[in-house]
């Protein structure tokens, strides 16, 4: 069976298509300034990248597209589009309706639009895709997979947020999680390294780029992880503030005379670790300028590192321990110097890493702890489009039998 992973933004569009027997990625692509007129696709097959500059108008004149350049005799990886077993979409927020993958019906639809005021940003575009694909290809089955469904295990004493319990009955207040996918497959892939049983390991797994978050994975099961109610919420990332006192949020805007609108977006796209360095949302650039002696640099970085620290040492309080301690994302999977400053607040857990191990593991699957180390430290490149197939995969042979 072949599976084609689509990822929607407001006006883009990511793409990939899988063969299920070999877990092989086919091709991939990224469609973008959807609605405008410069509109164009980068589709890569055989490392081969290809780029056509073509207007699609909304999303469904970019879906059909894509299928086009998919069964396409010479940037084609499908003789015809019945080789299709499905679609999976990748949906950020389920609320507390989904806690797994379901089928795409008219009522699932309505609820993920319930959930659009969790994640104004993301629910609609993911919704655009799917009505998009509906348009295009109407009898394709397709199955939504929430970034949220994997945290459904955590219990409600570490969910719940300590505010009057009104406005999680009116309005579901509490924390939820994101990154799931990543953190699911990354658990899944270290306890097969490990040649263990998943249900036999406590797993914090770090999936750090520009959106980051860390999880508490116990028998297989999130049971602590660092986003909240939106992915706002946690550590501090490329421009996300992550946790906060919430009197900076009202004495700011008080001081400033903003409007929620206002904060919000200083709370997204002006904070994290590019709000201190004032430098980039790069930690490339920020290292760099660090190391030329730019005091918010260093700031940047040393107030991430240990906040990223401490919400590990967090999950391991949640499961009474860690065995593994895992790496993904941009920064996880090539930021060795990122990796050993957060691990040197960790030698309290028994973490310890070889430097030579971690300074040689970029961007690839590899150990980097020492064999004295108490925690097994591993560096693996996620692969949420791999789980997203295998999820929908597994929703459309159960609809078949």
């Amino acid at each position: 069976m072949k599976i084609l992973v689509l990822n929607t933004g407001s006006s883009s569009l990511k793409y990939q298509v899988i063969d299920m027997e070999t877990e092989e990625m086919l091709a991939k692509g990224y469609f973008e300034r959807i609605g405008q007129t410069n509109s164009f696709l980068t589709h890569t097959v055989n490392g081969e990248k290809h780029k056509f500059e073509h207007y699609a108008k909304n999303h469904e004149q970019a879906i059909e597209f894509v299928l086009s350049r998919l069964i396409n005799p010479h940037y084609g990886v499908l003789a015809d589009l019945s080789e299709l077993g499905g679609i999976g979409h990748r949906v950020v927020h389920g609320g507390e309706k989904f806690s797994n993958p379901v089928l795409i019906t008219e009522e699932v639809i309505q609820e993920i639009e319930n959930c659009n005021d969790l994640a104004p940003l993301h629910n609609p575009a993911a919704i655009l895709g799917i009505r998009a694909c509906q348009a295009t290809v109407p009898d394709m089955p397709m199955v939504a997979v929430f970034d949220t469904a994997f945290h459904q295990t955590i219990s409600k004493e570490k969910y719940i947020y300590p505010i009057p319990y009104e406005y999680y009955k009116k309005y579901g207040v509490r924390k939820y999680g994101f990154h799931g996918t990543s953190h699911q497959y990354v658990s899944n892939r270290v306890a097969e390294i490990l040649k263990k049983d998943i249900k036999t390991l406590k797993i914090v797994n770090c999936h750090l780029g520009q959106g980051a978050s860390v999880c508490a994975i116990k028998d297989g099961k999130s049971v602590e992880t660092s986003m909240g109610l939106t992915p706002l919420g946690g550590i501090p990332m490329g421009t996300r503030s992550g946790d906060l006192d919430p009197s900076v949020i009202t004495y700011l805007m008080k001081k400033e005379n903003l409007n929620p609108d206002e904060m919000n977006y200083i709370l997204n796209k002006q904070s994290g670790v590019y709000g201190v360095s004032m430098v980039s949302v790069d930690f490339r650039d920020i290292e760099a300028d660090a190391k030329a002696g730019g005091i918010h640099a260093q700031l940047a970085l040393d107030n991430y590192h240990y906040l990223v620290a401490c919400y590990v040492a967090r999950c391991a309080v949640a499961m009474d321990g860690i065995d593994v301690l895992t790496f993904t994302a941009g920064v996880g999977e090539k930021g060795q110097a990122s990796r050993k400053e957060i691990c040197k607040h960790l030698g309290f857990l028994g973490v310890e890493i070889d430097e030579k191990r971690n300074e040689e593991c970029k961007g690839e699957e590899g150990e980097i702890s020492t064999k004295k180390s108490k925690v097994k430290v591993f560096v693996i490149p996620t692969n949420e489009e791999l789980m997203i197939a295998k999820e929908t995969m597994e929703i459309i042979k159960g609809e078949k039998e």
